[in-house]
């Protein structure tokens, strides 16, 4: 049976550069997970750090930088003091939401498979290469 997804032939040279430069937007780990959070409302940026663990307060700035960039989130400075920052999903990112939580609950179902399947794999060439 043939893979039904679209290969770079059939979407011609220029339109699969312009796809891999959409995809390397919403498919970068960051984005995946600032999509997500956002999928559940309005959040300020420190909401949004606290609960991407791992992601630097620059990784996080780039991130939504270049979401906000691409229409996927809009961002909203208030004139207080201390400055109040919030981030929303834009109708576009809402869009992406279907994908990017599908791809989360897909992750988190086969999280043990993968790293079985890792063990095995690193087992194999631990045997193949030369101590």
């Amino acid at each position: 049976m043939r893979n039904q997804a679209m290969d770079e032939e059939s979407i011609g040279a220029v339109d699969a550069c312009l796809v891999r430069d959409v995809l390397d937007r919403v498919g970068d780990k960051w984005s995946v997970y600032v999509v997500h959070m956002l999928g559940g409302g309005t959040m300020r940026f420190s909401e949004l750090r606290r609960g991407i663990d791992g992601i630097s307060q620059r990784m996080l700035t780039v991130t939504l930088r270049g979401l906000e960039r691409d229409g996927l989130v809009s961002r909203k400075v208030y004139p207080v003091v201390p400055p109040r920052v919030d981030y929303a999903l834009t109708p576009l990112g809402q869009t992406l939401l279907d994908a990017v939580c599908a791809l989360v609950k897909w992750s988190e179902a086969h999280r043990q498979d993968i790293d079985v399947a890792r063990a095995r794999y690193d087992e194999r060439e631990e045997v193949l290469l030369p101590a």
